[in-house]
């Protein structure tokens, strides 16, 4: 899809939208308690890169490490979140238009984490995308909040037309059953979840690996981070002069982990080199000043990191519209 007919399907929408909004304002609204639908757009050179909010999904403090809880308490306050008894944290995931293909990273969760996540389908299509329409989705790795999503509940494909790619380490660990007991009890119904959800790609021949420095989509550099999982990725997509670092699950708890990279979260599989990833990264973002696009940041997750005397500090995309308009 050209970035023209991207405009004139939004044109297209906007329109309706209007029809809809006349009608519906001489009626009060049927619930008060409902947000806009879940999704924003930045323009990263010429590609679109629409941010879709899957949900959000509580973390529990107690399952940070490398300072006290009464530290880390402090921390997530100064931030003005809860931390009691959970910290509310974003699942996003991002679509990439570039004008010939639709590539979204991540997925969300579809089913596999309860009612407060799964929109990611409706918020695609309420972006004014069919998810017919994505040709691949590349996962930053293969826990259930960022895999589940490839599937619908039913366990049929929700990207119809889509490849599946993921590291071929990831995919080594986290399809193969014997694994399962390397990690603690409440972490092994991943492996599972992972498999259900790549089955109907896997059974067309849809679901693929990528190995280190593979090319596997335009304009997107694979940069190995793993320590979260054996595989983890994080991709640096660059249209034109402009680059986004697309993180995956560097940073869990931004309040936190962004001013003390050290810190680390029980789901890493291997906490050290989680840490040495999530540093080398926040590092080179600060200095290259690289937008970032983070799947555990507040919703859009689309942001700068900037470095500060002691770690990093977040600063977010203000609201552009239209997205375009400085161009």
């Amino acid at each position: 899809m050209t970035f023209s007919k991207f405009a004139k399907k939004l044109a297209a929408i906007g329109v309706v939208t209007l029809a809809s909004a006349a009608q519906l304002a001489v009626a009060a609204p049927t619930d008060k308690f409902q947000q806009a639908a879940g999704f924003y757009r930045q323009m990263v050179g010429d590609t679109v890169v629409t941010a879709i909010y899957d949900g959000y999904i509580g973390l529990d403090p107690k399952h940070l490490s490398g300072m006290s809880q009464e530290e880390i308490h402090q921390y997530i306050f100064n931030e003005y979140q809860k931390a009691s008894p959970l910290v509310q944290t974003a699942v996003n995931a991002f679509l990439v238009d570039d004008g010939k293909s639709l590539v979204l990273v991540d997925s969300g969760s579809s089913d596999c984490f309860g009612p407060t996540m799964g929109r990611m389908v409706d918020n695609i299509r309420a972006s004014g995308y069919a998810p017919e329409e994505v040709d691949a989705v590349l996962l930053t790795h293969m826990h259930p909040d960022h895999a589940c999503g490839i599937s619908l509940p039913n366990g049929s494909a929700a990207f119809v037309n889509a490849t599946v790619w993921a590291s071929k380490k990831d995919a080594d660990y986290w399809l193969d059953v014997k694994m399962e007991n390397t990690l603690p009890e409440p972490q092994r119904p991943f492996f599972k979840m992972a498999r259900d959800a790549v089955k109907p790609y896997a059974s067309k021949g849809k679901f693929k690996t990528f190995t280190d420095g593979q090319a596997i989509a335009a304009g997107f550099q694979i940069l190995p981070t793993n320590g979260h999982t054996p595989g983890h990725t994080s991709y640096l997509l660059t249209s034109g002069q402009d680059k986004v670092l697309l993180l995956g699950d560097l940073v869990h708890v931004h309040a936190v982990q962004l001013r003390h990279p050290e810190v680390t979260i029980a789901v890493d599989v291997d906490s050290k080199a989680a840490i040495a990833s999530r540093t080398k990264m926040l590092a080179a973002a600060a200095e290259n000043k690289w937008l970032v696009a983070a799947p555990h940041f507040p919703f859009p997750g689309i942001g700068h990191i900037r470095k500060e005397t002691q770690g990093y500090n977040w600063i977010p995309v203000e609201y552009r519209n239209p997205i375009n308009s400085e161009r």
